[in-house]
């Protein structure tokens, strides 16, 4: 039966490249298109990386309630259609949504069965030098999202798993082991917060 994950990591933790990993080793899995006001990247594509539309466009979808979950982040608009969902799971896709705090909450309300997964990163440091090394945003965006990242990391403990990514091949098999693996469970449940939160109590110390 279908089923839906929210992932939700600070930016630059390295999210979005997880989940790329984690759908191109499982057929029946997919990630949401989420719909957005910014302007897109120069390798980004429409309605493959993001549905961009105006916030005119966007605006009238809220008042259509054509959203399941929306939020603005850095002066834009995220949202996830609810339409969207609709139409992976019937074709029997589970469906990852990659949003914020803001979004999950609003999600597990609609859909209080959804899976919630936080992904943190090693230290402030190692998060600061993937933003660096994305070379996608200036020093002034990149103090931006390090001020932000302190308080959407501060909301983890309402997930129910917690990744640590610090080494890529190892948080990409920790999520598969939630997301895809049903014969883990005792290895998924290490990986919940409550176990995560005192495995790393010195880490989450630091970061928050």
């Amino acid at each position: 039966m279908p089923s839906l994950f929210i992932i939700s990591a600070p930016s630059g933790c390295g999210k979005t490249s997880l989940v790329e990993a984690l759908i191109n080793r499982n057929d029946n899995l997919c990630v949401s298109v989420s719909h957005t006001t910014r302007k897109p990247r120069a390798e980004e594509i429409n309605e493959i990386n993001y549905y961009f539309i105006s916030l005119g466009e966007f605006e009238k979808m809220i008042v259509d309630n054509a959203f399941v979950e929306y939020a603005k982040v850095f002066d834009n608009y995220y949202g996830t259609a609810t339409e969207s969902i609709k139409h992976q799971t019937s074709k029997g896709k589970s469906v990852i949504l990659e949003i914020d705090w803001q979004g999950a909450h609003q999600v597990k309300i609609k859909f209080p069965n959804a899976v919630s997964i936080f992904i943190l990163p090693p230290s402030k440091e190692d998060l600061e030098k993937r933003l660096q090394q994305r070379a996608q945003d200036d020093q002034s965006t990149i103090n931006k999202r390090m001020a932000n990242a302190k308080n959407e990391m501060l909301h983890y403990k309402n997930y129910e798993y917690l990744v640590i990514n610090e080494d890529f091949d190892t948080a990409l098999s920790d999520l598969e082991i939630i997301i895809c693996r049903s014969d883990k469970a005792s290895e998924r449940s290490r990986l919940s917060i409550t176990e995560q939160s005192i495995k790393y109590k010195k880490l989450l110390k630091k970061l928050i």
